[in-house]
């Protein structure tokens, strides 16, 4: 279906400038391949995955069919008290490319809550071995974990937090993890392992048995690519074992090939404890989160309940709908088929050189990336988050569609991104930003 739009006023927009939308609004009517279509009849070109997400490229047949196919055999089943065969088999599947021992999987609709399933699953593990006091969350600054309430206390992101109250009680947050001698850190950079000791001062300030989770982005991403130090993540995992606390990944972003590898574990060399997803798990096309979960956390909260009865009081009313997974079965088919993990890989140090080129240009104070995801920093001018802003516009009018965090603008393209894609934005890059 293609609709005019005769009114924009009565759409209440996410995340965007509202009246400055409207009066000049980036409408997109299509999509194939690297490309969007405007509804001018404009070709743009996907810098940013849609929304991280869209990693096996746009208007792929096979997902579109899987779940046509699925429509018409099993719209939708109950998922408390019942299921449908498909939602075993994803799990299944998934914990064959997941990190090992990562052996079981639970459903929610979108990244968001899957961060809130995380922690709520967190909370649960450690009550089931009676350690109920662990009640404490640890997020980090400038880290996104989606909007619910959860998410929000264990972010650190101003202002999405600002306008919503105090959150839930008790959320501490590490340091985020940039210093400036890490400008134009290509890939992990040398200076910040020290970082990860703010979980040890929390663990002596407020006492290691009132602690339940420590949360991060392996690769902050919202905020603007956010590598982690060398050593960081091993400090993290060394301090949640020594005092019984539970690691938790967001990989909403980076989960399925963003990387370079399927998952930050396969990068990093070091596994959390819990971990989540959405966004490329449908490859974009149906909303889909999901948590996974070692063995030992599945075990420890279903042997703690008695016999017959309900292990986790948690859970939405579409977790594992039928359309949702056979989106994301097609989906690792594609992954699979194409070797889209390996691909990204393979191409993301002609990525970065795309994205490092940009240095010349003083207006750029920052660069970083890794693997298939980059960001580079630009001075402001105006109030923060203006020039930004204004670069995200500039760039669709010549053709690239990207995301902007304030003055961060980040790029993590398809990974069925060719060379020549990647030339294409470079130089729309270079010309949008060499006119500043």
């Amino acid at each position: 279906m293609n609709y005019v739009a005769n009114t924009l006023e009565h759409y209440w927009m996410p995340f965007t400038a509202n009246r400055d939308f409207k009066e000049n609004p980036r409408l997109i009517v299509k999509a194939e391949g690297m490309y969007y279509t405007t509804h001018r009849g404009d070709t743009v070109l996907d810098g940013s995955a849609g929304l991280f997400c869209v990693a096996a490229g746009h208007g792929r047949r096979e997902i579109a069919d899987a779940v046509a196919r699925q429509f018409m055999e099993l719209d939708y089943g109950p998922p408390f008290q019942f299921s449908h065969p498909a939602v075993f088999e994803l799990s299944r599947r998934l914990s064959e490319i997941l990190p090992d021992g990562m052996n079981h999987v639970f459903y929610a609709n979108s990244g968001s809550e899957a961060v809130e399933s995380a922690l709520k699953i967190a909370l649960a593990y450690q009550r089931a071995r009676g350690q109920g006091t662990r009640q404490r969350l640890v997020g980090r600054e400038r880290a996104y974990h989606g909007v619910n309430f959860g998410g929000l206390s264990v972010a650190g992101l101003v202002k999405n937090r600002e306008a919503f109250g105090l959150g839930l009680p008790g959320a501490v947050h590490l340091r985020h993890t940039w210093l400036p001698e890490q400008r134009f850190s290509r890939g992990q950079p040398e200076a910040g392992a020290m970082l990860a000791d703010d979980l040890q001062r929390f663990v002596d300030l407020h006492g290691a048995d009132n602690i339940a989770a420590c949360i991060v982005e392996p690769i902050a991403g919202s905020c603007g690519c956010q590598v982690p130090p060398k050593g960081y993540l091993e400090r993290l995992r060394e301090i949640c074992d020594r005092h019984g606390i539970l690691l938790i990944f967001d990989e909403v972003i980076t989960g399925f090939g963003r990387t370079g590898n399927g998952f930050a574990p396969q990068s990093f060399g070091v596994t959390p404890d819990i971990m989540t997803m959405a966004k490329a798990l449908t490859n974009g096309n149906v909303p889909m989160g999901a948590v996974a979960v070692r063995d030992a956390v599945y075990d420890t909260v279903i042997d703690a309940a008695p016999e017959g009865s309900i292990e986790l009081f948690h859970g939405y009313t579409y977790s594992g709908c039928p359309v949702a997974v056979a989106a994301a079965l097609a989906t690792l088919d594609i992954y699979a088929k194409e070797d889209l993990f390996a691909r990204a890989g393979a191409m993301s140090p002609y990525f970065l050189d795309a994205v490092f080129g940009l240095r010349e240009f003083d207006v750029v104070t920052d660069i970083r990336g890794y693997g298939m995801l980059a960001a580079f920093d630009v001075a402001p001018d105006g109030g923060p988050g203006a020039r930004g802003y204004e670069i995200l516009k500039r760039l669709y009018e010549k053709g690239l569609l990207v995301k902007v965090t304030g003055d961060s603008i980040l790029l993590s393209p398809p990974l069925i991104a060719e060379q020549s894609h990647i030339d294409e934005m470079a130089d729309k890059l270079r010309a949008v930003i060499g006119s500043l």
